[in-house]
């Protein structure tokens, strides 16, 4: 299963879906073992760190310092890793309306970490993103 290329496919068929719960991003420093019991949602290695992206509550258990309250929204498309344009589209459009968003992607799947505060609007934005491809 490679996943589908075509901007335009990509676009029109992707169906965002607004997971429950509120997501923050948190970092460890270098060396620093993940706490103990911990499921991010998604790790990410830096020189700097390791980013993790848990549920605000997680990060408030294990006294995670964390920043950007966010939503996450999957985009329900298999997408492929090598598509062009894809996210390019989609975050110009959230851009486009004043609001930062936070990609990533994974193998089947690419994933929105929206402003808490925002995610509905997001949602209206990117049906309307995939109405207006599909014409």
């Amino acid at each position: 299963m490679t996943g589908e290329t075509d901007l335009s496919t990509l676009l029109a068929s992707m169906t965002p879906e607004l997971r429950d719960g509120i997501y923050v991003f948190a970092t460890l420093a270098p060396g620093v073992p993940q706490p103990e019991g911990l499921e991010p949602v998604m790790a990410f290695r830096e020189r700097e760190g390791t980013t993790l992206i848990v549920t605000e509550e997680a990060a408030r258990s294990t006294e995670l310092t964390a920043s950007f309250r966010c939503r996450m929204i999957t985009l329900n498309v298999h997408s492929s890793l090598e598509a062009v344009g894809f996210l390019a589209a989609i975050t110009a459009r959230l851009a486009a309306a004043g609001m930062g968003v936070n990609p990533v992607s994974g193998f089947y799947h690419d994933h929105l970490f929206v402003p808490a505060g925002r995610a509905e609007e997001a949602m209206a934005m990117l049906r309307e993103l995939s109405v207006d491809s599909a014409s």
